[in-house]
């Protein structure tokens, strides 16, 4: 089994129109997917990208519920309504593309399978997932809204759902889809790409990253660093790949193994 984790920056431009969406390279990854289904079997993951970003940040989801009432309460879970929908949207088009090019791929939906706790993944209900992927479809899940135990709702990251879902099933490898070449020793995109990084070198990697961010007083990291920090993890159970998922091809040497991109191999 692959999991391929569809990076919101792939699927379109988070800083263009709202729910923006890049459907010739969504058909390009699928069909790259295609030519190795069904003999190897995938779960699809996708972010927010211009769809879920907009709503979940105007509406304040990640403050929660707690301490709300009234009108106040109710426009929060208007907007995790309005997210999860948003999300709900994208994932219906990613789908589409991909039945396309001929895969059997289904949504499901992360809210409805997922609970948080303190902003980690606490319980997912994923047997259904197993059974989809026994009788041959690729399920596709999203980064979403999700009900939290202590602040009532919160963000679920796909990056989040896609650590949980290896711990499970353990696949063989994991592929991130992004919109630069892989990971770098600064600024996405600039300085030195890292072609293969040792698991227990992630941490002096993401300390540096830190101190670069902190010394130019901005976020130099592209949130590169909260996906090392669930890449360490996941290299765990299985090798993980960054690649370019605007790049035709770099998908598919990915999981043929000879891939250009970052390798970080099994622990």
């Amino acid at each position: 089994m692959i999991i391929v984790k569809l990076g919101g920056s792939v699927f379109s431009d988070k800083r263009g129109p709202w729910k923006n969406f890049r459907e010739d390279v969504v058909r390009s990854i699928a069909a790259e997917i295609a030519k190795f289904y069904p003999d190897k079997s995938f779960i699809v993951v996708h972010g927010g990208g211009s769809f879920g970003h907009k709503p979940a940040k105007e509406y304040g989801i990640r403050d929660g519920l707690v301490g709300l009432s009234g009108s106040d309460l109710f426009e929060r879970k208007r907007g995790f309504s309005l997210t999860h929908n948003a999300m709900l949207e994208a994932s219906v088009r990613i789908v589409n593309a991909f039945m396309e090019q001929g895969l059997p791929a289904v949504s499901v939906s992360s809210s409805s399978v997922f609970l948080m706790d303190s902003n980690r993944v606490v319980y997912g209900d994923v047997e259904p997932i197993r059974k989809m992927i026994e009788t041959g479809f690729i399920p596709v899940l999203f980064g979403d809204v999700a009900v939290d135990l202590k602040k009532g709702v919160d963000i679920l990251s796909g990056d989040q759902i896609v650590t949980y879902l290896t711990k499970l099933f353990k696949p063989r490898k994991v592929i991130f889809l992004m919109s630069v070449d892989g990971i770098y020793d600064g600024k996405p995109g600039e300085g030195t790409l890292l072609f293969e990084i040792p698991a227990d070198r992630i941490d002096a990697l993401i300390k540096r990253l830190e101190l670069e961010a902190k010394a130019s007083g901005e976020d130099v990291t592209g949130g590169i660093i909260n996906k090392l920090k669930e890449a360490k993890e996941i290299a765990r159970f299985s090798e993980v790949w960054f690649v370019n998922g605007l790049v035709p091809g770099r998908l598919e040497g990915a999981i043929k193994g000879d891939g250009f991109g970052t390798r970080i191999p099994k622990a």
